[in-house]
């Protein structure tokens, strides 16, 4: 009786310490940047990421995320991701796991990039 008791309490400390979300889906999205014209190179938070047409893995935040699209002898456009609910961390809210949920909210996991492609189309200077 005595095991059955300690295995079900670590059972329920180790669900309420999980990070669902964080664990399930991870902390990045594959988003796709395209381009017109194409070899705009596309920067977030300064960082190079990659030149379009291309996917790019871009860390979850539940702050704004802007990327910028940059061409020779183009104006560079600055756009905004969009974020949705990320559904899988209702697992941690019904669980009842604060600590899983706060893991979530502090990798960005409670939310998740949708639209999952962007396409851009760049004004060429004057």
């Amino acid at each position: 009786m005595k095991n059955k008791l300690s295995v079900a309490l670590l059972a329920g400390i180790a669900l309420s310490a999980t990070s669902c979300a964080s664990i399930l889906t991870g902390t990045k999205d594959r988003i796709t940047f395209n381009s017109t014209p194409e070899g705009a190179k596309v920067f977030h938070k300064g960082i190079e990421k990659c030149t379009t047409p291309c996917t790019a893995e871009i860390p979850r935040s539940l702050s704004k995320q802007m990327v910028t699209f940059e061409k020779e002898g183009f104006n560079n456009k600055e756009i905004k991701l969009t974020k949705t609910f990320n559904p899988v961390s209702l697992v941690n809210i019904l669980l009842g796991g604060a600590i899983g949920v706060g893991i979530d909210a502090a990798t960005g996991s409670l939310t998740k990039y949708s639209p999952k492609e962007y396409n851009v189309e760049l004004e060429q200077k004057n």
